[in-house]
């Protein structure tokens, strides 16, 4: 047989308070089965009742209530403390992915994912991302900072634009790009390197080489030439 415990003593105002705890529609529900747990004590009820009541285990009456004699209402509003996790990464092993995750890329991508830098150092990759979460780490994620200085720019933006969005009949639209299948990696600008906190920066546009471009196309039975010039960067 389970040990019968004192009833727990209520006074005025803390009898008003779990009642309103109990009462009120914002309360969050853990509050108010406690709230319930301490009521249902104060009325002498033994921790076998009120758990069946309540429809939870003897363990959590038996916790709160004393969380309540040792701390009153106080104690019920705050939860439990808990010991040191069993998940809990080792120091160590955090300091290697956020170094490698700084100050490193993978042999054949631009940046490391949650999987790649798990298979690099033989861990999950749900430690992986714990540690980038708690580091504010995003190396996926970069940041333009450089605007165009071309004067024209607003015009060129609503040709472009306009193409798309209302198209003119039987309109032709050839977009050319230099080198293709080649990354684009020299910057007009050196960028900021990502840091806790803070994903990496870059400008929007590169480098161009100076490629003349002579091609000639025929389409719909219509014959020309055409030709890109070099252009500076937009």
């Amino acid at each position: 047989m389970f040990e019968t415990l004192p009833a727990v003593q209520l006074g005025a105002d803390q009898r008003k308070t779990l009642e309103a705890w109990v009462d009120a529609p914002s309360t969050p529900q853990k509050i108010v089965l406690r709230s319930r747990i301490c009521l249902l004590a104060a009325e002498g009820k033994p921790n076998q009742a009120i758990a069946r009541e309540l429809k939870t285990s003897r363990p959590t009456v038996i916790l709160w209530r004393k969380r309540f004699v040792a701390k009153g209402s106080t104690g019920i509003a705050e939860d439990a403390p808990h010991g040191r996790s069993s998940r809990r990464t080792k120091d160590q092993l955090v300091k290697r992915i956020v170094e490698t995750t700084l100050h490193s890329t993978p042999a054949d991508a631009t940046h490391w994912s949650t999987r790649t830098l798990a298979r690099q150092l033989r861990v999950s990759h749900m430690t992986v991302a714990r540690v980038w979460e708690a580091h504010g780490l995003q190396p996926h994620r970069v940041r333009t900072f450089k605007l165009s200085r071309d004067k024209q720019f607003v015009e060129k933006l609503n040709d472009v634009v306009g193409l798309y969005l209302n198209p003119p009949d039987k309109a032709l639209v050839l977009c050319v790009d230099e080198k293709s299948q080649v990354q684009a990696l020299d910057r007009t600008q050196p960028g900021l390197p990502m840091k806790k906190g803070r994903c990496g920066t870059m400008t929007h546009d590169y480098k161009r080489n100076d490629d003349l471009l002579v091609c000639r196309f025929e389409c719909f039975g219509w014959q020309g030439d055409w030709q890109l010039l070099p252009t500076a960067p937009a």
